[in-house]
C-alpha cells in the first residue's frame, strides 16, 4: 500500500506534499552516497564489449523487452551475445547460469524470461563482472555482453550505455526517496542513447540521441499450455476478466489490455512479487490475464483459466547501427 502511494507521489504529482518535504534531507544523503559509490568503484573490464541497458529512475520502463530486441538484432548482425543480470529478488547471490527450467526464486523473474525468450546464454550474479567472466568461460563463442539493468553498477566497465524511460519520464524530478531518480537527469548527457517507451522524445531533458520504442502485443497463450493461443476478440466472450501485473509500472500493462478492447478488473502487485495461489483467489470466478514476467512465477500455481500476453519491442534500426558502430570501434582498439 505504501509503495503504491509513493509511486503516485513520484509520478502523478509535480509539487511535493509535506510528507515528502520531510524526506528531502534523505534525498541529499542518497545523492551523496551514490556519488561516493561511483567515485570509489574500480570498474572491471571484460575481454569482450559490454552494452548496459538501464535507467535513472526506479521501476520498470521496458528494459527487458529492449534487451531481448538487442540480443536478436546483434545476432542478425553477426554477433554472439550473452546476457548478465543481478537477478533481483532471488534467494542467494551465487553466480549461476539461467536455464529455461530454472526456479525463478533462484535466478530472478526477469533473467528467467530472458533465458526463455532470447536463445542466448544468460548468467546472474550480484557482481555482474563475475557473472560475465563465468558466462564467457562457459560460452567462449560469446563476443558481446548485454547487461540488463546495470546503469548504476559501476563495478562493471561498459562500452555502450542505453537509458530507458517509459511514459512517466523523470516523475517529479527528485532523487530517492523524495522522487524516483537514482541519478540526476544530468547523467543522461553521458549515455550513448536514450530509449523512450511511449514517451514523446521532447519529454526528456536530454541532448543525446532519443529512439522511440513501442511494445507490440502478440497473441495470448495459455499459462499451463503455451502451445494454445487465442486473440483478444475471443477473450471478450469469456466473461469476467481479471488483469494481474507485478511489474514496475502495472498501469502500462492494463492500458495495453484496454487498447485491445478488453475490460478487466485490475490487480496491481509490487514489482518482483512472489505469488501464492491464495494471492490469486480473486480470479476463480473468471479468466486471469498476466504479463510474461508474472507468468514465470505463476506457472507452478494451481489456477483456473489463465492467459499470458507477450510483447515485442519495436525500434528504429538506427539504434542497432549506432551500437554496432561503437562495438566495432572497441573491438578494433
Amino acid at each position: 500500500m505504501f509503495a503504491r502511494w509513493l509511486q503516485r507521489q513520484w509520478f502523478e504529482r509535480r509539487r511535493l506534499t509535506p510528507a515528502l518535504w520531510l524526506l528531502a534531507p534523505l534525498a541529499g544523503l542518497y545523492a551523496s552516497l551514490s556519488g561516493l559509490n561511483r567515485w570509489l568503484s574500480k570498474p572491471r573490464r571484460l575481454v569482450v564489449p559490454v552494452v548496459v541497458v538501464g535507467n535513472i529512475t526506479v521501476g520498470g520502463a521496458g528494459k527487458t523487452p529492449l534487451t531481448l530486441w538487442l540480443a536478436e538484432q546483434l545476432r542478425t548482425h553477426g554477433w554472439h551475445p550473452g546476457i548478465v543480470s543481478r537477478g533481483y529478488g532471488r534467494s542467494d547471490d551465487t553466480v549461476r547460469p539461467v536455464l529455461p527450467d530454472s526456479p525463478p526464486e533462484t535466478v530472478g523473474d526477469e533473467p528467467l524470461l530472458l533465458a526463455r525468450r532470447s536463445g542466448v546464454p544468460v548468467w546472474v550474479g550480484r557482481r555482474r563482472g563475475e557473472a560475465g567472466v563465468a558466462l564467457l568461460a562457459a560460452h567462449p563463442e560469446v563476443d558481446v555482453i548485454l547487461c540488463d539493468d546495470g546503469l548504476q553498477h559501476y563495478a562493471l566497465a561498459r562500452d555502450v550505455e542505453i537509458a530507458v524511460f517509459d511514459a512517466r519520464g523523470i516523475g517529479n524530478g527528485w532523487r530517492l526517496p523524495v522522487g524516483p531518480l537514482r541519478e540526476s537527469p544530468a547523467r543522461l548527457a553521458t549515455v550513448d542513447a536514450v530509449v523512450a517507451n511511449g514517451l514523446a522524445p521532447g519529454g526528456l531533458p536530454c541532448a543525446r540521441p532519443v529512439f522511440p520504442m513501442r511494445l507490440q502485443p502478440g497473441a495470448f497463450y495459455r499459462l499451463n499450455d503455451p502451445g494454445q493461443t487465442c486473440t483478444a476478440d475471443s477473450l471478450r466472450q469469456r466473461g469476467r476478466l481479471h488483469a494481474l501485473a507485478g511489474i514496475g509500472n502495472p498501469q502500462r500493462f492494463f492500458a495495453t489490455l484496454a487498447g485491445l478492447g478488453l475490460v478487466c478488473e485490475t490487480h496491481p502487485f509490487p514489482d518482483h512479487y512472489r505469488y501464492t495461489t491464495a494471492d490469486l483467489a480473486f480470479a476463480r470466478d473468471g479468466v486471469l490475464l498476466m504479463t510474461e514476467k508474472d507468468a514465470v512465477k505463476c506457472a507452478h500455481l494451481s489456477l483456473g483459466e489463465a492467459w499470458v500476453l507477450p510483447v515485442e519491442a519495436e525500434l528504429s534500426s538506427a539504434l542497432i547501427d549506432l551500437i554496432v558502430e561503437k562495438l566495432r570501434g572497441r573491438t578494433a582498439a
